[in-house]
């Protein structure tokens, strides 16, 4: 099978991004043939700014360059990972025009939510999702903090409300989760045409045996729940040591932290086998996350190696680690909770011995490449048979 890979990579690095490399890396492995047109946030200057507010609805230049990608080299499948701003929704109508099915894989709720993800103020908000026209995101500035900026989206999530492009223009989305199907199909999209399929991992390496520090890896930034993080780290015991890598807009704020705390460890951003390595080495994960997380990718990555995961419980995350057999829940946004949480964590005979062992059976379940490659052969399928009924 031949697939073109569309995707606009974002300026922190994120689960994302290494979900779409994961895929086409399985496809290659299993002898598909896969091209890629990956255009990054990174190249936006501030003068680029205005003409990308003005094309975040609809890029002829995409469109023009996805379209004669599509006529020269005739992909089976046109797989959309994230469409913005670079991209925009035109480059879902050159399936349409060159008669190839069209996958969108719906990595957050921008569709839903201009701000991509249902939080404002350090709270879940979904009050753009009571109004036709997302005007809420416009007066909070929800995007980037930009009055202009929340406007072009928000015109582009109207626009294509009313071209009907995710009805006419797609054959079938995934989620990475029920629980995101769920606040898609809330909110009027097709649920026959949305299939589930969990973030893969392809490499995990051996169970490990665990040790003593706790280990946060993750954008920095507050919906991640990192100022939640620092205040539980400011009243747990004095033996309580924490590792911290990523990297985002509140790395100020860890660097801070970590000068009055000596028990915390910024690492910055490291490459991915040296964070499966400490994951593995780690008591536990802490995944404290305060807005709909639509899977939590690191998660798997913990369970992969046997590392219980301490997680909010809100969107995804508590649906992906079960209280008490793969992990332990809190209280999203509550230190104290999430304090007597890493606690009990550290004391809990059963972290180091049952624990580890589910969340490794956990993985080998629902998280492994070939569950990943059946999952999304499944989807394509069902793409060219929906595209062949139209």
């Amino acid at each position: 099978m031949k697939i073109l890979t569309l995707h606009n990579k974002y300026k922190y690095r994120g689960g994302e991004d290494e979900a779409r490399e994961s895929e086409d890396v399985l496809l290659r492995e299993r002898g598909h043939e896969v091209k890629e047109i990956v255009l990054d946030n990174k190249d936006i200057g501030p003068s680029g700014l205005v003409r990308i507010g003005m094309e975040t609805s609809w890029s002829v230049g995409s469109y023009r360059r996805v379209c004669e990608a599509v006529k020269e080299w005739r992909p089976d499948i046109l797989d959309v990972h994230n469409f913005f701003p670079l991209f925009s929704p035109s480059v879902h109508y050159v399936g349409l025009k060159q008669r190839v099915p069209v996958i969108q894989t719906l990595h957050n709720y921008r569709l839903l939510c201009p701000g991509a993800t249902f939080y404002r103020a350090g709270a879940v908000c979904e009050d753009c999702t009571r109004h036709w026209i997302p005007w809420p995101s416009v007066v909070h500035r929800c995007y980037r903090g930009s009055m202009s900026q929340s406007g072009a989206t928000a015109l582009m999530v109207t626009l294509h409300r009313v071209l009907r492009t995710w009805h006419r223009a797609v054959s079938v989305f995934i989620t990475s989760s029920q629980f995101e199907k769920r606040k898609f199909v809330e909110h009027g999209f097709p649920e026959s045409k949305i299939l589930v399929k969990p973030n893969h991992l392809l490499n995990p390496g051996p169970l490990s045996s665990g040790g003593q520090h706790f280990m946060f890896v993750g954008r920095l930034s507050v919906e991640k729940g990192v100022v939640t993080l620092l205040k539980a780290m400011e009243q747990v015991s004095p033996v309580t040591r924490l590792k911290i890598a990523g990297d985002g807009p509140l790395e100020s704020v860890v660097r801070e932290a970590v000068s009055r705390n000596p028990r915390i460890e910024y690492l910055g951003r490291i490459p991915q086998h040296e964070v499966l390595d400490l994951i593995a080495s780690a008591r536990c994960l802490i995944f404290p996350s305060e807005w709909y997380e639509t899977f939590g990718r690191v998660a798997a990555e913990a369970f992969s190696r046997g590392t219980p995961v301490i997680a909010s419980k809100i969107g995804a995350v508590a649906e992906v680690v079960d209280d008490g057999r793969t992990g332990f829940h809190f209280s999203p946004g509550d230190a104290q909770d999430l304090a007597e949480t890493i606690e009990h964590a550290a004391t809990d005979p059963r972290v180091l011995t049952h624990m580890r062992l589910e969340a490794r059976r956990e993985y080998e379940q629902k998280f492994t490449a070939e569950r990943g490659y059946q999952l999304l052969m499944a989807a394509y399928h069902k793409a060219i048979a929906e595209y062949g009924r139209r």
